[in-house]
């Protein structure tokens, strides 16, 4: 009798069961992956608080018309400077110093100049903050913070709550002198209080240079104070310039000019104050912003906080951004009433079954969560509490919409004085915690203002795109590595060695030529990355231009590469190992996509969960073309047809302009538009940039090898 046979674990069973049928099990997991991720609005929840200490409503909002009353005041001499003036840029400064002064708390002046717009090798992987300081020299006139700081007269000074309202210094906008209104009368109703136990920070934000760079560059000086003699510096290049000197005198108050940078406790929140005075809306609305860079999110008590004080004690209405476009799709209405339909008829067979929303309802819902998901994945801040958010500050940004005309005093009293109670609530609420926000939520997308969908509801969809890959790749690579496969059968008894024995070989040392493939890709992809820093050194380049020359670049890059290190494509006089060499090309790419695709979900997992849904089935379904022709049946030609759709769509610029034109219209669509786009990663740090690059693109061009060998 011969050894006993081992016996092959489950697991692994598992594994040959799903190897052996994987087209089957390909397809179902994509299809599941796409209705779980059209089923997200029907599976969100309803927001709660989950940190009892935030206790929102549970005081009697103190702000009295005593303060709104001063508030006006200051918005009538904001909006009465004189836009000719010489001083139009340091006027706002100067009377809410005075004014901060009066209230009894400590006032300062931040200076900044405006960041180099520039891309930057080290961008991603280093700060460059020490480059702006030192480049940055210019003879410009300085952008002015105006900083108020209350110190808590319960608290140690060791934790703060931001205010900040961003101003533009050179025009006269009422809805930048109401913001200001809003945040002065908090203020001065927190400079008498008793309760505060943290400090206050009052951020009034020069915009002349950019809303984000104007709280950025207050963050970098609070957080990494740059010891050097810039101001010096800038003075001597610019000698004959009085800019600094009628700078302090202006703003000076008393005998001081307050320009040393004051410092308060750590950041517990912040919240950033914006009011748009010409957008009519049926009632006072709120609109909430809470993306920030890289798909980085706020704690969701935040803002549930806000939508809790807006609603239930303010009466007014929250919205957040949603694709208007997608209300009117006709295809979402009918996937809307067939849900409505389905979770009517689940709860005829069983009361307790609550599956199912109103048509209405999940058209909204898909509408919020694909501007959700879009907005994350942009990894673009979609306003300047995304610079708090680079420093783990949760932040939003609060859009305060009139429901009429504020011209008149009375209706602009009033809304002074609900949208001031509504930031003091929230304030509150804030000072009452005793440590940071952690209870709730940070991974998550919203379908309303009061519904989310939490990460591990949203990572089943992703989980069933990507899981085929694994399978699909091991059973290509198995398949490649059969005997039958990868001898020359013409003439078996031509070679030396035994069948065995060449197999054995082949199989070692098969995935070589593939692999080789891959790198001198991904070389490629990452050498194409860098081509964007070295445009933005020509002089008097525009983005028509700079777009040609990458393409061209790219192209004569990608023909270097292969004469260096060698063309994938196999030589004319291909044998039989050589007509297998796509599957393996196939199996590593495959396991390239699954491994960035895994990765990107760990960075910013909305652009992970776009790309899988136009890598995936690329990838799986990638196979020559000129087999399919070949064929001529109607399975392939089905599959050719799809081959030849996946890879236009799945082109970068080509995905680019076709989720454009799904979400504003096609219209008015200009090429140079992407160069654009993919500027403005580069320049807001966005991840998502280097996964198009180092991730999607080289992905794509291995797929289209695999489409057209020999």
């Amino acid at each position: 009798m011969g050894p006993p046979r081992k016996k092959v674990r489950p697991l692994v069973r598992i594994g040959i069961l799903l190897m052996s049928h994987r087209i089957i099990f390909s397809f179902v997991c994509c299809i599941a992956g796409v209705v779980a991720l059209l089923l997200l609005p029907v599976l969100a929840k309803n927001t709660y608080i989950s940190e009892n200490a935030l206790m929102p409503g549970s005081a009697n909002a103190m702000l009295l018309s005593a303060d709104v009353s001063d508030a006006s005041k200051l918005v009538a001499d904001i909006i009465g400077l004189n836009s000719n003036s010489r001083n139009v840029g340091i006027g706002v400064p100067r009377i809410l110093g005075q004014r901060i002064t009066k209230l009894g708390a400590e006032v300062s002046y931040h200076k900044f100049h405006p960041k180099l717009n520039k891309l930057h090798l080290l961008h991603f992987f280093s700060s460059h903050d020490i480059e702006i300081v030192q480049d940055n020299t210019s003879c410009s006139l300085p952008g002015v913070n105006t900083v108020g700081i209350i110190r808590a007269p319960n608290g140690d000074g060791k934790e703060a709550i931001v205010l900040v309202t961003p101003y533009s210094a050179v025009g006269n906008d009422v809805g930048e002198a109401l913001s200001l209104g809003v945040a002065y009368s908090v203020f001065s109703l927190l400079a008498r209080v008793t309760w505060l136990a943290k400090d206050i920070i009052w951020l009034a934000a020069d915009t002349r240079y950019g809303e984000h760079e104007s709280v950025a560059a207050w963050l970098r000086e609070y957080y990494s104070p740059s010891f050097t003699l810039l101001d010096q510096s800038r003075d001597n290049i610019c000698p004959s310039n009085g800019n600094v000197y009628e700078l302090k005198q202006t703003l000076m108050i008393g005998k001081e000019v307050p320009f040393g940078f004051r410092r308060a406790g750590t950041m517990a929140a912040a919240l950033v104050i914006k009011v748009l005075h010409e957008d009519k809306e049926v009632e006072d609305t709120v609109g909430i912003y809470a993306e920030a860079s890289n798909g980085q999110m706020p704690n969701l008590d935040l803002i549930n906080v806000v939508n809790y004080l807006a609603i239930h004690r303010e009466g007014m209405r929250v919205k957040v951004e949603k694709f208007q476009s997608f209300m009117n799709s006709k295809c979402l209405k009918i996937l809307g009433h067939v849900i409505e339909l389905v979770g009517k008829l689940s709860k005829s067979l069983n009361p307790q079954w609550r599956f199912g929303i109103p048509a209405a309802d999940y058209i909204e819902g898909a509408a919020t969560l694909a501007s959700s998901l879009s907005a994350q994945a942009l990894g673009i801040p979609s306003g300047p509490h995304g610079a708090f958010r680079d420093y783990q500050i949760d932040a939003v940004t609060l859009m305060i919409s009139p429901k009429v005309s504020l011209n008149n005093n009375a209706k602009q009293s009033e809304f002074l004085i609900r949208s001031g109670r509504l930031v003091e609530g929230v304030i509150r609420s804030v000072n009452n915690l005793l440590e940071k926000f952690h209870q709730s939520f940070f991974l998550y997308f919203l379908t309303g203002p009061s519904k989310f969908v939490s990460v591990g509801v949203y990572m089943i969809a992703f989980a069933l795109l990507i899981a085929p890959l694994p399978v699909v790749a091991a059973s290509l690579y198995s398949d490649a590595n059969k005997p039958d496969a990868c001898l020359n059968v013409e003439n078996p008894s031509s070679s030396s060695e035994s069948p065995v024995a060449a197999a054995s070989i082949l199989e070692s040392w098969i995935w070589l030529p593939a692999a080789k493939t891959v790198f001198v890709i991904h070389t490629w992809a990452i050498a194409v990355s860098l081509l964007p820093y070295l445009l933005s050194k020509i002089p008097n380049h525009t983005p028509t231009s700079s777009l040609l020359s990458w393409i061209l670049l790219s192209l004569l890059s990608l023909h270097l590469f292969y004469a260096l290190l060698g063309s994938p494509f196999p030589s004319s006089s291909a044998s039989q190992p050589d007509q297998q060499e796509w599957v393996v090309l196939k199996s590593v790419t495959i396991s390239v996509t699954f491994i960035g695709l895994c990765l990107m979900s760990v960075v910013n997992f909305a652009t992970a969960e776009i790309g899988a849904l136009l890598l995936v089935p690329l990838c799986l379904m990638a196979q020559p073309l000129k087999l399919d022709l070949k064929a001529r049946s109607l399975k392939t030609t089905a599959r050719f047809f799809c081959n030849v759709v996946l890879g236009v769509t799945s082109f970068p610029p080509a995905t680019f302009f076709l989720l454009r034109g799904m979400v504003g219209g096609y219209a008015g669509i200009n090429i140079v538009d992407f160069w654009s786009w993919v500027e403005s990663l580069w320049e807001w740090n966005s991840a998502t940039y280097l996964y198009i690059v180092w991730v999607h693109l080289p992905c794509w061009v291995l797929c289209i090898h695999i489409l057209l060998h020999p």
